[in-house]
């Protein structure tokens, strides 16, 4: 069996990265074998190289060898293609043709993006693999093949699957070793090393002194996002080697050949932290509106004791502890609420009905209710002067600076703004 480097040095691949190491090692143990193989991976990473390695080194590798491009044929003579057809089998079929099935018995044939094969072939492809036969067009003969098949695609195959754009039978037929190429802005310093290698190519191709870029430069290199992978990396490396006098290519002179930079480049700032501020509030948003129902639970029970036993005195007596958690805990819930009362429409405290007296009341009842309207009108009028001192104290503290004074209270900026002209500050 052949070592990893031996066989990068054999097929040119370049570079280091785990990933591509245990594709190659991956590749090497699966040749041997008559199993089907599935290649994946983004467009331009170099999936063709795979076949060609399995191929190689398998006991097939004597015989031919077939690459077919399954998206580059148009879909009314693909199975012609594949299969091969009878004369006459259709208009323009003036002779027997044999198929690339049939042609490479024995062989290896490599189907590229097998995604885009029609789902008629589809199913004709399904046959071979299961027992080796297939139909020539027009044709009622039954013939046999010993292919092995080896499939790439780019397709997300899950999601192809889902649509029924692609048979999922077929799908597990294929992928029995599923071999997977990871994209070039994954492999760190692979993408320098391949960019040296194209650079002393196309400098030996047009005989001209080989280009190699500054710091700067490479670290964009590096950065980049490469949405084409090698092929666009080599594309560009051939652009700079024949356009560019000056051989050290310089950031600017490098990003000037890269389309959209700034998109490409990673994100050092997440975009999701004004959607995390908002959950965050609206977390303590709920949290305040639950507390507030677990107080309302406790005044209607403060009121219940006041109906049933009559003695306000007593009531106040026994009940001390819960009034004064109430009180304590609405001072800070209070300035909560109003810094989301203007955006998020939340009505304001004193307008949360916690009461519901009824209107031809008795006297008695009425003054057994008398307590509960105390506790809420007395509550209303410290919290205001409550937050009017707060208010000041904050702007005092960071000398009249709205948004200091905003954190500090912890309410926003343009809650603070409306509270200052409320109370003409």
């Amino acid at each position: 069996m052949e070592s990893i480097q031996a066989v990068k040095q054999r097929f040119e691949i370049i570079g280091n990265d785990p990933k591509l190491n245990r594709a190659i090692e991956k590749s090497i143990q699966v040749a041997p074998t008559d199993i089907s193989v599935l290649v994946t991976g983004e467009s331009g990473v170099g999936k063709e190289s795979i076949p060609k390695i399995i191929h190689s080194l398998s006991h097939r590798k004597h015989n031919k060898y077939i690459a077919v491009n399954c998206g580059a044929i148009p879909e009314g003579t693909i199975d012609s293609e594949l299969f091969g057809h009878e004369k006459g089998a259709f208009t323009g079929a003036t002779q027997t043709r044999n198929g690339y099935f049939e042609v490479a018995d024995g062989g290896t044939i490599f189907l590229d993006e097998v995604g885009e094969l029609p789902l008629p072939t589809q199913v004709r492809l399904l046959r071979v693999l299961e027992n080796g036969e297939f139909l020539k067009v027009g044709s009622s003969k039954i013939q046999k093949t010993d292919v092995r098949i080896v499939a790439a695609t780019n397709v997300n195959m899950g999601e192809a699957i889902e649509k029924g754009k692609f048979r999922e039978d077929l799908y597990y037929r294929l992928s029995t070793v599923e071999i997977n190429l990871p994209p070039l802005r994954q492999r760190g310093e692979d993408i320098h090393l391949l960019f040296r290698k194209f650079a002393s190519d196309f400098a030996q191709k047009y005989k001209m002194p080989t280009i190699r870029l500054n710091e700067d430069a490479v670290s964009l290199l590096l950065q980049y996002n490469w949405g084409g992978n090698i092929r666009q990396l080599r594309n560009i490396t051939e652009q700079l080697s024949v356009l560019e006098e000056k051989r050290e290519i310089s950031y600017a002179t490098l990003k000037q050949y890269l389309p959209n930079v700034g998109s490409n480049l990673p994100a050092v700032i997440s975009n999701k932290k004004v959607e995390s501020d908002f959950s965050s509030e609206r977390e303590i948003l709920y949290k305040v509106l639950f507390d507030m129902q677990r107080d309302i639970n406790d005044l209607k029970k403060l009121t219940m004791e006041l109906m049933n036993h009559g003695n306000s005195s007593k009531v106040k007596e026994q009940n001390a502890q819960l009034i004064n958690k109430i009180y304590s805990e609405d001072e800070d819930r209070e300035a909560q609420i109003a810094a989301f009362a203007e955006e998020e429409e939340v009505p304001e405290a004193h307008d949360v009905e916690v009461l519901n007296i009824p209107e031809n009341a008795p006297e008695e009842t009425e003054d057994k209710y008398h307590f509960a309207e105390e506790i809420e009108e007395e509550e209303s009028l410290s919290l205001q002067d409550k937050e009017l001192e707060l208010i000041k104290k904050s702007l005092d503290k960071y000398g009249g600076k709205r948004k200091d004074a905003a954190k500090e209270l912890g309410i926003s900026e343009r809650t603070l703004y409306r509270k200052i002209k409320q109370y003409n500050l």
